[in-house]
Order: C-alpha cells, then structure tokens, then sequence
C-alpha cells in the first residue's frame, strides 16, 4: 500500500502505546475517587460514632447503632475498623489533634497576651462547634483514659513540655508575671471547655450558650480579661 493511502488509513487509528496509555489515566482517576470514597465513609462512621460516643460512652453503644447512624452496613463498618475499641480509639486520637492543634501555635516570637488571647478565643470556638468532642475527652479522662493512656504520656505530654518553655521564656523576657506553666495550661483548658462539658448548666444559669453569637463573644471578652489582667505585667 502506498505510504500516503497507509496514512490515510491509519488517521483515525490510534497507535498501541496511546491505547495502553489511556487505561493508566483512567486508573489513577478511579483510584483518587476510590481514595476519596474511602475517606468520606471513613469520616462518616467516625463522626456518628464521636456522636454516640460522647453520649453513651464506649459501653453504652454498639456496633449496630454507629453503623446505622453512619448509614452503612456493619460489615462495611468493620472493613474500615476491626472492632469497637479500635473505632474508640480512633475517634479519640482524631479528638486530641483537633484539641492541641491550637496549642501548637506558642512560639517565644509572640507577644504573649496576643498568642494567649487567641488560643482561648480558638480553644472557645471548639467548645461551641464540637462540644461533643470535648465531652467525650472528658468522659475519658474520668474514666482514667484507659484507652488514650499512651497518647497522653507521649503525644500530649511532649507537646505541653515544649509550650511550657515556651511560657518559661516569656517570663524569663519580662512579658508575663511568675507562673507555673503546667497551671496556666490547666486554667485554660478548664475555663475554656466548661462551656461544652458543662454546657447545659451554663444555658440553665446564663439563658444562652455560645452558638449565640453575643454571648460568644462576652465569653470570649471575659475570659481573656480574667487571665491576661492576672498573668501580664502591668
């Protein structure tokens, strides 16, 4: 055959190695969608069991009753978590990183009443968008965290040895007064997460709670004017 009639045939052809090269594209897309498929159940069935979790606690709730919540099937379920304790713990492991996260932030380069004044502003908006997550830290710490013991002893403490220098150093520069670190660090967990552990109470005693946008900032307000007028030198 002529080589212009060879070409002729040929142009609406694609050649073996574009063949075999459009397979591999539309292997990684199906796999990114796999992957992102994956993570969306994965996030979903955590967030029902955080929401049961933080209501019933470990014991109180079943299997049966997340995978329903999270409107998947509880073997699917078990494809993503081999039991209970697992799901538990992992739920909790995802809790601490979003309660240190704002912890994270302390540098010495700070001015100290604006980095602390923005951590219970943060710590504050945790409280009003995930209380159930921090009922649900709570109710493991009275439990004696048997779970999340280890977490503790390295994650969480390493963390809090780091930012407590952190204090250590502003006080050493003159910008905040003598204090121990580690009760700083306690005060502001304490005043900031009452107002999801004990939430009820609050709107009981005060007639609102910080999804009302008022209060939140009042809350805010207050609780940086008692902590930075006590800790900053004047």
């Amino acid at each position: 055959m002529p080589k212009t009639k060879a070409l002729a045939a040929n142009a609406g052809k694609e050649s073996p190695a574009r063949k075999r090269a459009k397979p591999a594209v539309r292997s990684a897309s199906a796999v990114n969608r796999r992957l992102r498929q994956i993570e969306d159940k994965r996030s979903a069935i955590l967030g029902a069991a955080l929401g049961l979790f933080s209501r019933f606690g470990l014991h109180g709730t079943s299997i049966d009753q997340v995978a329903a919540r999270a409107d998947v099937s509880k073997s699917n379920l078990l494809y993503y978590f081999a039991n209970k304790e697992e799901l538990y713990v992992n739920v909790l492991r995802d809790l601490l990183a979003l309660w240190l996260e704002p912890l994270r932030g302390f540098s010495a380069e700070q001015d100290p009443a604006q980095a602390i004044g923005d951590y219970i502003r943060r710590k504050l908006v945790v409280s009003r968008d995930r209380p159930d997550a921090s009922r649900l830290f709570c109710l493991e710490m009275i439990q004696g965290a048997p779970l999340l013991r280890d977490e503790l002893d390295r994650e969480l403490r390493t963390l809090v040895e780091k930012k407590s220098e952190v204090i250590r150093a502003w006080i050493d520069a003159g910008k905040l007064a003598p204090v121990d670190p580690h009760h700083l660090i306690f005060a502001l967990w304490a005043m900031t997460q009452h107002y999801a552990d004990f939430g009820v109470q609050v709107q009981a005693l005060a007639g609102r709670t910080l999804e009302d946008e008022g209060f939140f900032e009042q809350t805010v307000e207050n609780v940086q004017r008692i902590v930075l007028q006590g800790i900053v030198p004047r």
